[in-house]
């Protein structure tokens, strides 16, 4: 791709794998060509998450995009690589880039051995049409679709195997960030990826309780450190929150094994652009949804400790699951009763047609009668005898009989209220928003 452009979008995805590397470090390899080359980042880099219930994903489901040309006006700091600091302007200007160049570079760092992976990248001189981007984060996205849609916009792409992982790249350019958040992401130095790293776990809670607007960093429930990966990937940690320079201080709390360079990414993590809310005859497998309901089945422990329960709505049924994962989330499902009013957040599962819950809200609690007596019998004041379940009771003496609603009944005190609850921090997805930070705003970069 040969010309000269006032600034070029480039979107990545699906060069990792559920093993390792990470789809964002391209962004520093890519960072570092072009600097050589004379060009800027316009805007911070961008790590858009997409639809978390795909079978097929690698792990996290994040696209990154970058848009690039000749900075000016506005700098900020997004990263640092080996101390020198990294600036993105606010506007860019007309630059020459040979964007081939560049592929083979960014080839050398595609898991391709693994069957999951499916590298693609889009370039494109302008956004990509914003209803893509809705589509890949709340539903499934044809490639042939794709590809007539990057045809029809004059961008160029790039797919490696079956290519899949131009959807997500081509969903990086099209979002429009109209909800998002930050993440700052450490980076190891590529000899030491394989090697043992080691975060303090007691700085973590410091910084967590002394920043206001970072969130996810530690599950104090199950003592969990939630800023650092699974897997032996480029990422050292990556610190979430709605303040960029907040972040820039939080990353210098953490006490850990040295890294040489960071970024901070624009992201749509935490904001609930995956859920749609829907009637229960309109879940479909894959959907992300937010239902409303009351409870017709009250919740059951199933082998693997999952707890599933049913809610109704005016157009049929479903079960609802919190699963092990979600650990003592599920002493909150378990308190729930027949008749209470909800709204469940959370995926769908195919088979068996299930929700998976990332966070509930009890908008309403039934009123729960616990039988403490039979009914006295109104002759002789005696207590009356079970006739069978449901038929009633009978006065052994009189002969008299009354409906079961005679018994001696207690209004039952609920060890729960009615309001928010969410799975912890171990169990939360990347788009599922916090409570934490319900209501608040992100500040802008520019």
């Amino acid at each position: 791709m040969r010309g000269k452009f006032k600034s070029v979008y480039i979107g990545i995805d699906d060069t990792d794998s559920r093993r390792g590397m990470c789809t964002t470090y391209l962004v520093k390899v890519l960072v570092e060509k072009l600097k050589d080359l004379g060009v800027d980042l316009i805007g911070p880099p961008r790590l858009v998450r997409l639809n978390p219930n795909i079978p097929w994903k690698t792990r996290g489901n994040g696209a990154v995009c970058i848009r690039v040309g000749k900075g000016y006006g506005e700098k900020k700091v997004v990263g640092e690589i080996e101390g020198e600091k990294i600036y993105a302007f606010r506007y860019g200007k007309d630059v020459n880039i040979d964007l081939n160049d560049i592929i083979p570079l960014l080839k050398n760092y595609f898991v391709l051995e693994d069957s999951t992976t499916n590298p693609g990248i889009v370039t494109s001189k302008r956004k990509l049409p914003e209803w893509l981007y809705w589509k890949a984060v709340r539903d499934v996205v044809d490639i042939a679709l794709v590809e007539r849609l990057l045809e029809e916009n004059d961008a160029k792409f790039f797919k490696f195997k079956n290519g899949r992982g131009i959807i997500g790249a081509s969903a990086a350019i099209a979002w429009r960030a109209k909800k998002f958040t930050y993440e700052l992401l450490t980076y190891l130095p590529e000899n030491k990826w394989e090697e043992e790293r080691y975060i303090d776990k007691n700085s973590v809670i410091d910084m967590d309780k002394k920043t206001k607007y970072t969130f996810d960093n530690y599950d104090y429930e199950n003592n969990y450190i939630a800023i650092s990966p699974h897997s032996k990937t480029p990422v050292l940690f990556g610190i979430r929150g709605l303040h960029p320079e907040e972040l820039i201080r939080a990353k210098d709390m953490v006490k850990s094994t040295p890294y040489n360079a960071w970024f901070i990414f624009l992201t749509n993590q935490g904001t609930d652009e995956h859920l749609v809310k829907r009637k229960i005859k309109n879940v479909k497998p894959y959907q992300n949804v937010i239902l409303r309901g009351k409870i017709v089945e009250e919740a059951r422990r199933i082998e693997g400790g999952h707890t599933i329960f049913k809610i109704e709505d005016s157009t049929g049924k479903i079960d609802c699951a919190a699963y092990e994962p979600t650990k003592n989330f599920r002493n909150i499902i378990e308190k729930l009763r027949v008749g209470d009013e909800v709204e469940v957040y959370g995926s769908v599962r195919d088979e068996p047609r299930t929700i998976n819950i990332e966070k509930i809200r009890i908008r309403r609690l039934a009123e729960v009668k616990v039988k403490v007596a039979n009914p006295r019998c109104p002759k002789c004041g005696r207590r009356m005898e079970s006739i069978g379940k449901g038929k009633g009771y009978r006065c052994r003496r009189c002969g008299i009989k009354l409906p079961e609603e005679a018994a001696e009944f207690k209004i039952l005190e609920r060890e729960i209220k009615e309001g928010w609850y969410e799975v912890p921090v171990i169990a939360r997805r990347h788009l599922s928003m916090p409570l934490k930070i319900k209501g608040m705003k992100s500040f802008k970069m520019f």
